[in-house]
């Protein structure tokens, strides 16, 4: 039994509700589900070798789960994405081969994709990040950057910029 049926005399009503916003937040999703090749831009350097990048639904289509390949040193890494029923928000979890887990509030509006960490979770917070990417109007391609920012300050700064580009 959910917690929206706990609710009271309405709770189907809410219990219904609660799954057409999280249905219409997975649909969201629907335009990043393929194969992508990912190129990641440091500041200073050329563009290096690219990676490669899969996302597919699981369990159902109930979850969004990305996989990367990164070209050293940028570790491999997976991430799940999970919507909050009655809201429709997301939250990204990110596992990589360094071991480390992170825990991201994700946006996504069908056209600019956000992840952002302001607080520690699984692993310490020694800075905060976030990614800002936007789809093309043909969805073949995402620009987009990560950015820190130290001790707590309110500037961000430029990690490194990250393109992914459909190859299927």
């Amino acid at each position: 039994m959910t917690s929206a049926r706990l609710r009271g005399p309405h709770s189907e009503e809410v219990f219904a509700m609660g799954a057409t916003v999280r249905q219409e937040a997975l649909e969201r999703l629907r335009v990043l589900v393929g194969e992508w090749v990912v190129e990641a831009e440091f500041p200073g350097q050329t563009v290096g070798a690219a990676g490669r990048s899969v996302f597919e639904w699981a369990l159902d289509g109930q979850f969004l789960v990305q996989r990367t390949e990164a070209p050293n040193p940028a570790p491999d890494s997976t991430s799940i994405v999970s919507v909050e029923p009655e809201t429709g928000a997301y939250t990204q979890h990110y596992f990589d081969s360094r071991g480390v887990v992170r825990l991201y509030a994700m946006t996504f509006d069908g056209e600019v994709w956000q992840l952002l960490r302001e607080e520690e979770d699984f692993s310490p917070l020694s800075f905060r990040q976030r990614f800002t990417g936007r789809l093309s109007a043909d969805g073949d391609s995402i620009h987009g950057v990560w950015e820190q920012s130290k001790d707590g300050s309110a500037q961000w700064e430029t990690d490194f910029g990250l393109t992914y580009r459909r190859s299927r």
